[in-house]
Order: structure tokens, then C-alpha cells, then sequence
């Protein structure tokens, strides 16, 4: 099992940046591929970004790109999300999530963040 909590969420005015954390614990994570995901209200869940834990490799939505820069600390078992240049389109709660490198099942959620941008 894999437990993961997120924190950082907040309310912020456009243009403004959070950085949204994730703490991970359970089994070794090594082996795992972390990603973050953000649903708003009355939206599907979307895809955000992912970087697994064994390399440096990123990958984004078009959306967010350039924007958002997801990375981890090892030694504290952190995987965070910085947002900046916040737009009200951002408005969602945004979750961390892990799946087992390479598959492509998300296995592992919490429980989300939310993140309010006001115009």
C-alpha cells in the first residue's frame, strides 16, 4: 500500500503561484511513477503532470506546460507540484497520485487539494 496527502492548496489571485506537496509513504516507492491530476467542478478528472521516481523525465498536459514544474525530494519522500501564473481556469481540486512503472493503472490516490483562482 501506498498512502499519499496533499497539502498547499489555497486561494490566490490570477497570475499568482502555490506549490502543492505530496507526501508519500507505504512500500517502496522507487518502482513508482507519481503524478498529479486536477478535477473541477462539474469537469472530468484531467491529467496535470507525472515524473517517476527513478529518473529526472517530466511530462504536462498542453495546458499547463510552462507553467507548472512537477519534482520530487527522495530523501523526504515529497513529490510537489509549483504552479505559477495562475489562472481562474486553474480552479480545481488537484490530487496526487502513484501507479507501479510501467503500467498504466493509477493505483494510488489522496484525497486532493484545492486550489481557487480568482479573477
Amino acid at each position: 500500500q501506498v498512502q499519499l496527502v496533499e497539502s498547499g492548496g489555497g486561494l490566490v489571485q490570477a497570475g499568482g503561484s502555490l506549490r502543492l506537496s505530496c507526501a508519500v509513504s507505504g512500500r517502496t516507492v522507487s518502482s513508482y511513477t507519481m503524478g498529479w491530476f486536477r478535477q473541477a467542478p462539474g469537469k472530468e478528472r484531467e491529467f496535470v503532470a507525472a515524473i517517476p521516481w527513478s529518473s529526472g523525465h517530466t511530462n504536462y498536459a498542453d495546458s499547463v506546460r510552462g507553467r507548472f514544474t512537477i519534482s520530487r525530494d527522495n530523501a523526504e519522500n515529497t513529490v510537489y507540484l509549483q504552479v505559477n501564473d495562475l489562472k481562474p481556469e486553474d480552479t480545481a481540486v488537484y490530487s496526487c497520485a502513484a501507479r507501479v512503472t510501467p503500467l498504466p493503472t493509477w493505483a494510488y490516490w489522496g484525497r486532493g487539494t484545492q486550489v481557487t483562482v480568482s479573477s
